[in-house]
């Protein structure tokens, strides 16, 4: 466990500040985690490989976010970005945490023992994307049949019975 105590809480002011104060924080007490994070859009983005996106959410729940928000997941065609949406009320800003999945082996470590709620959220994202989260307690398809074929969110998902839209880019 991190020492917290002699890290600043901001004063509620604007998200501005807010956002800086956490950078300083993240980077005082985590520097692994400093060149990878930034402010986007006026929000706090932190992009983690695969491979570190378990343990850096246990660090970014130590360090005071202590509410998950959501899981979703993009399809870029050749890999997926699952984006995990947290809260912090310590420092009154939320986060955006991603990282890349690749299309060939969409797994990734779940994070349901961190945040319980996140439990619907991931199942939501197997069943319409795809994507496994190894270690989550019921891994199970939640808003299609069992017998479903495929994953209907995905871009190389094809079903006779859809009509495709055209592109009005």
């Amino acid at each position: 466990m991190s020492d917290l105590s002699a890290i600043p809480v901001p004063v509620p002011a604007d998200a501005g500040s807010s956002l800086e104060v956490l950078r300083e924080a993240l980077c005082s007490v985590h520097p692994d985690l400093c060149p990878l994070f930034s402010i986007e859009f006026a929000d706090s983005v932190l992009m983690v490989s695969r491979a570190q996106l378990h343990a850096t959410a246990a660090k970014l729940k130590e360090l005071g976010f202590e509410r998950f928000g959501f899981v979703t997941a993009v399809d870029f065609g050749d890999d997926f970005e699952l984006v995990y949406r947290l809260q912090s009320t310590r420092f009154g800003v939320g986060m955006s945490l991603k990282t890349e999945v690749p299309r060939d082996e969409p797994a990734i470590e779940t994070i349901t023992d961190l945040w319980p709620a996140a439990t619907w959220h991931e199942r939501e994202v197997y069943d319409l994307m795809g994507i496994e989260f190894i270690g989550h307690p019921d891994l199970r398809r939640i808003l299609l049949p069992d017998d479903w074929v495929g994953h209907p969110l995905r871009k190389d998902y094809h079903d006779d019975d859809v009509i495709p839209r055209p592109d009005y880019i």
